[in-house]
């Protein structure tokens, strides 16, 4: 990610945001998931997610969605503020497996930019959407 973030004068329609790897660990989803309150037991009793067809625990959408504002704000630095994240999952992510965020620059209108995020793990996409986020001139770096 970039120092300091970018700036609404910097930020541009079609600019492509580096990729972010991120470990899906078992202290991750289950971290996330008490974060978030999600106390469901797919997000943290591997037995009880296999007995209703899931191979093991996996990340709810609450965590999904604070890693895809993360990586975004990451990117155009700490002055970004986040208007609206809208997502949809697919492919869940489990313990052992690595997501890769990406994202493109869609649209800029005055300070609010609009950022088309994927994330895929070995099995598929997990998240597709978009980040609506503020960017003062000059306030980010």
């Amino acid at each position: 990610m970039t120092a300091g973030g970018a700036g609404a004068g910097a930020v541009r329609a079609g600019t492509r945001l580096p990729p972010l790897e991120i470990e899906i660990t078992r202290t991750l989803i289950v971290a996330g998931a008490i974060a978030s309150r999600d106390y469901q037991d797919v997000h943290h009793d591997a037995e009880l997610a296999r007995r209703k067809g899931s191979p093991d625990i996996f990340m709810n959408i609450l965590t999904t969605n604070g890693l895809v504002g993360r990586y975004v704000t990451d990117h155009l630095g700490p002055a970004a503020v986040l208007r609206k994240v809208a997502i949809r999952l697919g492919a869940p992510n489990h313990p052992g497996d690595t997501m890769v965020l990406t994202g493109t620059v869609e649209s800029v209108e005055g300070d609010t930019a609009t950022v088309r995020v994927v994330g895929a793990n070995g099995i598929g996409l997990h998240v597709t959407g978009t980040v609506t986020v503020t960017v003062p001139e000059g306030g980010a770096g």
